[in-house]
């Protein structure tokens, strides 16, 4: 009997008897025992090619294929197809009847480490070791008019920790599939990114030692991980504020302490019959809807109030204000009403002024005369 180490082994949601396994330096295996003697079967590892890659490839990158191995597997969803990833870097699509490699893509130029999917099994999260975390949506293997040809499956983000260039040690979906979580390698932090935008939201800090396997909480917004040197399972939990003014809609909450006079029958225990009489008896009361209640500090005497004069006839000012437009103001100008005197008058007003000032210098001549005489 040969021993072989293994990489991973996966069972099958729609078959308990069913599971998959990567194997050391060796081709996967699919296994089902549902007999009393297993029924072993062995997966390809090499990327499939379309036919004019086929007929390019050379013998170098045919050595390359035959040397490939794959270090990780899973099931799909439905379980009707087995996603693998390479020593080289490729996803590999095989069918589960077939064992067969309907499609392949390039993910990266290392080795994919880990696979996993989210609860609905669209979306799909892998590690590799040149440190970068890649989301990768799935498209619906379980059509039955599904066109392998044009089938595309693209990157939606990559997480990756640029300043620090940290490796991971495993990744894991929230439960909703919106987060994406990671634990570092020979580091003590876990890294939490948002799919929405692709963006770091939080670092999960706390523990000494580095962590390993990290995981959501399927339904509560918790996250634990386990620590590698001391075994210790670490858990990480949102704190909700006590709300209680959910507990009375009349329900006051102040920051400290204050003094609270009570009323004389605020805490009286009162019997039922009285209650339903006091809730009748306001009913009965008319509601005054037309007056308006001064607002505290509106009508006070010391308060500073604005002086507004609505009517500018009754201004006291010695100075004249003129009305520009509608509630604009102006104050009147020292020479306005005495243009003459700067000369801007008509025609007909300058040869008067002209006639009137010839006769009076006339009339000053002829005294001076008289005079003389």
């Amino acid at each position: 009997m040969r021993r072989t180490i293994f990489y991973q082994d996966t069972c099958s949601r729609d078959s308990s008897f069913l599971f998959v396994a990567s194997l050391f330096e060796d081709q996967p295996m699919l296994v089902d025992i549902s007999s009393t003697t297993p029924n072993k079967r062995q997966l390809p590892s090499a990327p499939r090619r379309n036919q004019i890659d086929a007929e390019d490839i050379t013998e170098k990158q045919a050595a390359q294929n035959s040397k490939q191995t794959t270090c990780i597997t899973i099931f799909t969803a439905v379980g009707n197809h087995i996603i693998a990833g390479t020593s080289k870097g490729w996803l590999n699509i095989i069918e589960t009847e077939t064992c067969q490699t309907i499609h392949s893509t390039r993910l990266c130029n290392g080795v994919v480490i880990y696979l996993r999917l989210t609860a609905s099994g669209r979306d799909m999260v892998s590690n590799s070791s040149d440190r970068v975390i890649r989301t990768i949506p799935i498209p619906d293997l379980s059509q039955l008019d599904l066109d392998i040809d044009n089938l595309k499956i693209e990157v939606e983000h990559k997480f990756q920790d640029v300043v620090n260039r940290l490796s991971w040690n495993h990744v894991a979906f929230s439960s909703t599939g919106e987060y994406v979580t990671a634990s570092t390698y020979m580091n003590h932090d876990v890294y939490v990114w948002e799919r929405s935008h692709g963006s770091l939201v939080k670092i999960l800090e706390g523990p000494k030692e580095e962590l390993g396997v990290v995981e959501w909480h399927p339904n509560r917004p918790l996250v634990a991980a386990c620590g590698l040197e001391t075994g210790r399972v670490y858990i990480w939990s949102m704190i909700s504020p006590q709300r209680w003014s959910a507990l009375a809609p009349d329900f006051a909450e102040v920051e400290e302490n204050v003094e609270y006079i009570e009323r004389e029958d605020e805490f009286d225990i009162h019997p039922i019959e009285e209650i339903h009489k006091r809730r009748l008896d306001l009913e009965d009361e008319s509601v005054d809807v037309l007056t308006v209640e001064p607002t505290k500090g509106e009508f006070e005497e010391d308060a500073f109030r604005m002086p507004v004069l609505l009517n500018v006839d009754n201004s006291e000012s010695e100075e004249e204000i003129v009305a520009v437009g509608p509630g604009t103001m102006r104050r009147k100008s020292p020479g306005e009403g005495r243009e003459w005197m700067n000369g801007v008058e008509d025609a007909g007003d300058g040869d008067n002024r002209g006639t009137k000032r010839a006769a009076m210098n006339g009339g000053v001549k002829s005294s001076n005369k008289s005079r003389r005489r």
